[in-house]
């Protein structure tokens, strides 16, 4: 697997994507603190030690897990000027075999939300999982009234491909998503990021 023959980091820009690590912690609980209301709305129910030591410990050995197995890439945005944390994002569900693809999803600090450090991302990891991981198809799901994030995957080249009922509990209810993807071998898309 290509995967983690090397250290995972990829630069653009404006960003350095890399896995989570422990010194992250109080940027990040800080970051998802403030930005509280603003998240809560889109994603899964937070547990009450969500932004506890212990929790995002976790999750730091569950990327490093999941990068070297092959079945995710977690990433964390940090903006490269000033090592500011903005966000995350995460390949997810890579499914291997006939299907070559995987599942996309991300948030942002509410700080620092709509200046493009999310679609800046999105171009990044959907370049890197086509081209290192041999990828074919990236999925995303939203909720529908979520023009924010729609706007978002169209705006990265990403196509509507239709309506899942009862797709994921978002703050705690069974919630029906809107379905898109990225193909690699799609140019009407902008998978040619690079």
């Amino acid at each position: 697997m290509l995967l983690l023959k090397r250290k995972l980091r990829i630069e653009t820009e404006r960003l350095t994507l890399r896995p989570p690590v422990h010194s992250d912690f109080r940027a990040w609980a800080a970051l998802r603190h403030q930005s509280e209301a603003f998240l809560v709305p889109w994603e899964p129910s937070w547990n009450p030690d969500h932004l506890v030591r212990k929790a995002f410990t976790n999750r730091v050995y569950w990327a490093q897990r999941s990068i070297s197995g092959g079945g995710a890439v977690p990433l964390f945005l940090l903006r490269r000027t000033d090592q500011e944390l903005v966000g995350a994002i995460t390949l997810d569900n890579i499914r291997r075999g006939p299907a070559q693809a995987g599942t996309l999803g991300y948030w942002t600090g509410e700080a620092f939300a709509r200046q493009g450090y999310m679609r800046e991302a999105i171009a990044a990891l959907v370049h890197h999982a086509f081209t290192q991981l041999d990828l074919s198809r990236i999925e995303a799901a939203c909720l529908p009234e979520n023009t924010a994030s729609r706007g978002l995957l169209e705006s990265s080249g990403f196509k509507y491909e239709g309506v899942a009922q009862s797709y994921l509990q978002i703050n705690g209810r069974w919630r029906t998503h809107v379905l898109y993807a990225s193909l690699r071998s799609d140019r009407r898309g902008r998978t040619d990021v690079g």
